[in-house]
């Protein structure tokens, strides 16, 4: 009896000091995550006022102590968007804070709750929603309205320089924006096309079809007559997606952007684009903006279209681990420090109680 106890004593022990392992990996695992989702930054919710309903935004503060701060408001690119998309933009207004700049977002309309529908509004739409935005955060005492800019991505192309053709802004960082809407759905439709190796039957009858959308779009045909051109095949279209892109597939933003000479632009570029043909969009930038001499281009080589790392966003589980224990490092090699640094540059002046753009005398700061 005794030497049979004795085994099964053993295999007790060694169970639970198994249990014990996996419990303390199973914590530790929490923590590592807790901890690299930990951001240095305060976040509050907020409330602004627009057009007779309210937008539902985030404000990110810097702990740094400082009684104002330079504000980045953000613009979002395409779909149901929530003011942090999905804690994306956290690790970005983490860098800003590091610059001393507080963030600003908000839900689009009909996202996370918020009054409204995203694809009811026009570009026309959105940047008016933008400016309302920055009013609003130039009445509040911990904003310095001197120093509010924009950062926007993708569609958000189309709504940065009408927001500066509005209000005046202090800066822009536009990143992978389009020129013009056509263009840019056919080069991603051949990209998309080329990335998966499809035939040249398969390519010439996408385009055809593709040709067939845009005669529907000029003669301002109906979602029913859309669906009839098409056999009845939606191809993922739906009636409200079609109202929005009929109101806004003729945007173009080659004279908008006049509107941003003399501000200073960082346009930050993918190498493995495939929605934005980024040769086209920073010949535009340059032949617009180049004269004023306050454009800067940044290139990331290995980054996609969201300026993610290609090799990351092409795997689910990549994706989804990277955003578990290392966040920041979802973003391409430098892309952080590089938002960083524009911001640096822009209040460089201030802190060196040197003048400013505008000739203005410059407050000095503590060095960080």
């Amino acid at each position: 009896m005794h030497s049979k106890t004795r085994p099964r004593r053993r295999g007790l022990r060694a169970a639970a000091w198994s249990l014990v392992a996996v419990l303390l990996v199973g914590v530790g695992l929490v923590g590592a995550v807790l901890w690299q989702n930990s951001y240095d930054l305060d976040e509050r919710r907020v409330s602004i006022r627009h057009g007779g309903h309210v937008l539902n935004g985030v404000l990110a503060v810097p702990r740094d102590g400082r009684a104002r701060h330079g504000l980045v408001v953000y613009v979002h690119g395409d779909g149901p968007t929530d003011a942090t998309h999905d804690d994306g933009y956290k690790p970005i207004w983490e860098a800003n804070a590091r610059a001393g700049y507080a963030s600003l977002s908000w839900d689009k309309p009909g996202v996370a709750g918020a009054p409204g529908n995203w694809l009811d509004q026009s570009m026309d739409d959105r940047a008016d929603e933008t400016a309302a935005a920055i009013a609003w955060a130039r009445a509040r005492p911990d904003i310095d309205g001197d120093r509010i800019g924009l950062w926007g991505a993708s569609q958000a192309g189309w709504v940065l320089p009408k927001v500066a053709a509005r209000t005046s802004v202090g800066f822009v960082v536009a990143v992978s924006p389009a020129i013009d809407w056509l263009r840019q759905g056919r080069y991603n439709l051949l990209a998309e096309l080329r990335a998966e190796g499809a035939s040249a039957a398969r390519t010439e009858a996408e385009t055809a079809r593709s040709d067939a959308v845009r005669a529907l779009l000029a003669r301002r045909a109906s979602f029913e007559e859309y669906l009839a051109a098409m056999g009845g095949d939606a191809h993922g279209m739906t009636a409200d997606r079609w109202g929005f892109v009929s109101r806004n597939h003729t945007a173009d933003a080659t004279r908008d952007l006049l509107a941003l000479r003399g501000v200073p632009v960082l346009l930050v570029l993918a190498g493995q684009d495939t929605n934005v043909d980024t040769a086209d969009t920073e010949r535009g930038y340059r032949e617009a903006l180049d004269a004023g001499g306050a454009l800067t281009v940044e290139h990331y080589p290995d980054a996609a279209h969201s300026l993610l790392k290609r090799s990351v966003e092409q795997s689910e589980l990549k994706l989804t681990l990277t955003a578990l224990f290392s966040p920041r490092s979802l973003f391409a090699d430098g892309f952080l420090d590089g938002q960083r640094q524009f911001l640096d540059r822009l209040g460089l002046p201030d802190r060196l109680g040197l003048p400013d753009r505008a000739g203005r005398p410059g407050r000095a700061l503590s060095p960080r």
